[in-house]
């Protein structure tokens, strides 16, 4: 399977298997949870300590709290708690300093590689934790295995669609985002008036659009209107660890800075609480649309 080939993916899992789920921030670890339920898998879930904002929704379920600090005791921790799959699920913003890292003998054999994953961003950090936990025998699942209905559809998701104008705004975040994700730096751009204007950085995608909508009165930008936020995968990303998503406050905080949509990638993205993200949408008169895999066509 390709990374570009991950759409309606839903994964078999026996009977006997025990999923664990590192959950962070936001809604995923709440939606992959009730996903693995519903098909009766109970989980244990795994809360990063400053991480998880919706500790209530989780609190049902077999939980463990783990500080960052403390990463080097995962694998005996999925050991001891029998966990054969495991989920990396939610928002994790902070980076633990390498100084306050309680090893374990376990974790030393990867050490050097987290210091340069550590140094080189996100998705390094993401694909050494990937590999590390693999090479000790638990399967890493993505959370869009677990909920598929949760993934991106291709074409437009809501009753608005993007104006003529609005597609030179989309290839012109796309073009940036692709080019940032290839820096390791950010998934996001914003572009107004067929530029880019905007690039997410290390505040995420709430801080892009804050910053938007800051610079809405500025120079170049004042009097121009509509706009558009393009999500993608960065090139080479580790997918089952890190997909694009947005949610019912990424919809707010896009009309808050005046765009008039999002663009994300169809099959590489994830729409978090769908059914609330679109309604949102549909009742601020934002478009929200799925791109094919080939990004926006020229077409249009």
């Amino acid at each position: 399977m390709t990374k570009t080939e991950i759409a309606g993916t839903k994964l078999d899992l026996a009977p006997g298997a025990r999923v664990g789920i590192i959950a962070g921030g936001g809604s995923l670890p709440v939606e992959v949870a009730a996903g693995l339920a519903g098909r009766g898998h109970s989980p244990v879930v795994i809360m990063i300590e400053g991480e998880v904002d919706r500790k209530s929704d989780l609190a049902g379920y077999e939980h463990e709290n783990l500080a960052l600090e403390d990463i080097g005791s995962l694998v005996s921790l999925l050991r001891r708690r029998k966990i054969s799959h495991l989920v990396l699920a939610g928002e994790v913003r902070r980076r633990p300093r390498l100084i306050d890292l309680r090893l374990s003998l376990g974790l030393l054999a990867v050490v050097p590689s987290m210091i340069m994953a550590l140094a080189s961003g996100d998705d390094g950090l993401l694909k050494v934790l990937t590999r590390g936990l693999e090479a000790r025998g638990v399967r890493v699942v993505g959370a869009h295995e677990i909920v598929p209905e949760l993934v991106a559809a291709e074409g437009s998701l809501t009753k608005a669609a993007p104006r003529k104008s609005d597609w030179r705004d989309i290839r012109a975040a796309h073009a940036a985002a692709k080019a940032i994700g290839a820096l390791d730096i950010g998934q996001a751009a914003v572009a107004i008036g067929g530029r880019a204007i905007a690039l997410e950085g290390i505040e995420g995608t709430h801080g892009l659009l804050e910053r938007t909508r800051q610079l809405r009165g500025h120079g170049r930008l004042a009097g121009r209107t509509r706009g558009v936020l393009v999500k993608c995968a960065k090139p080479g990303q580790e997918l089952r660890a890190d997909l694009p998503s947005i949610g019912p406050f990424t919809v707010e905080a896009a009309h808050a800075a005046g765009l008039a949509g999002i663009a994300v990638e169809a099959g590489r993205s994830l729409v978090l609480e769908g059914p609330a993200t679109i309604a949102r949408a549909n009742a601020l008169g934002l478009f929200v649309i799925g791109l094919p895999g080939t990004g926006p066509q020229h077409g249009h």
